[in-house]
């Protein structure tokens, strides 16, 4: 008996159906980021799955790190699309700078609490479900002893002695089979009974907030309205320092002031933009 292996494969499916409805909003909203955000949207509902079937991630970690990589997409798509592709320096100038500047409001926050409050409720039911799929396995291969076998085999076939083919045993004599059969399972029958009532509470109290079906399917929302509050935000944004690191300042500062003449217009506008050079900055 493989339930637990179809309920996996229905988690699967769910998370799939999460991504691909996110992956579209942008492309329908956005275009051309939607292709390039494509790779950090698979990474953020890989690491969900692997959180929900129980690694030791920290959600809050998983959120933030996806947002910082959207930020770049969105600043150089959305924010400033005057700007050629910026390169691989200035956009870890802007990714850093995310956690400071929060360009996408409290949406990040928003996420991680839906994805940590459902979480605890998924894993506890994917758990659980594991858990009852084992037991059902052990008692599905139980040994039966030789009377018992010789019980089922006098109920089943004394009739077709006497022609009675379609004659079925009668329900008290079926019952006392039954019990004989499995008498050493007697013990496990009211924590199997708990057990299945707790699991039908768990399931009942799995709506709103903590319906993970509903939080993972109202990702692409969120994630739309993330982007449009930093689309919106977008002069302010613009006119905010990137980089408050001194050490990323140093580091990336090279990178730039080697590859920007000391007069090139192109200098001139990443330093209205607050760019992270640091040398630049200073002049």
């Amino acid at each position: 008996m493989d339930l637990y292996g179809g309920e996996v494969d229905t988690f699967e499916v769910l998370m799939r159906q999460a991504e691909d409805h996110s992956n579209a909003v942008l492309q329908e909203s956005y275009g051309d980021l939607a292709d390039q955000a494509a790779g950090p949207v698979r990474e953020l509902f890989t690491d969900i799955s692997l959180f929900l079937l129980g690694s030791d991630l920290n959600v809050d970690d998983l959120v933030q790190r996806f947002f910082d990589s959207l930020f770049p997409l969105v600043y150089n798509h959305l924010i400033n699309p005057g700007l050629s592709d910026i390169s691989e320096g200035y956009a870890e100038c802007v990714r850093s700078s995310s956690r400071d500047v929060r360009p996408f409001g409290g949406v990040p926050s928003l996420l991680a609490d839906q994805v940590a409050r459902s979480g605890v409720s998924g894993k506890l039911l994917l758990q659980a479900l594991h858990l009852g799929i084992e037991v059902i396995n052990t008692t599905d291969h139980l040994q039966l002893s030789r009377e018992c076998r010789r019980a089922l085999l006098k109920m089943h076939y004394c009739p077709h002695c006497q022609g009675l083919t379609q004659s079925k045993p009668c329900m008290g004599y079926c019952l006392n089979v039954m019990r004989g059969c499995l008498a050493s399972m007697a013990e496990i029958d009211g924590h199997w009974r708990e057990f299945v009532h707790s699991l039908e509470g768990l399931s009942a109290r799995m709506h709103g907030p903590q319906d993970l079906e509903q939080v993972l399917l109202g990702v692409h929302t969120l994630l739309h309205d993330a982007v449009e509050h930093a689309q919106k935000n977008g002069p302010r944004l613009s006119a905010q320092p990137i980089v408050e690191d001194d050490s990323l300042v140093e580091i990336v500062s090279q990178l730039l002031c080697e590859a920007i003449p000391p007069l090139d217009v192109e200098r001139r506008l990443l330093v209205s933009q607050s760019c992270c050079c640091q040398q630049i900055a200073k002049e």
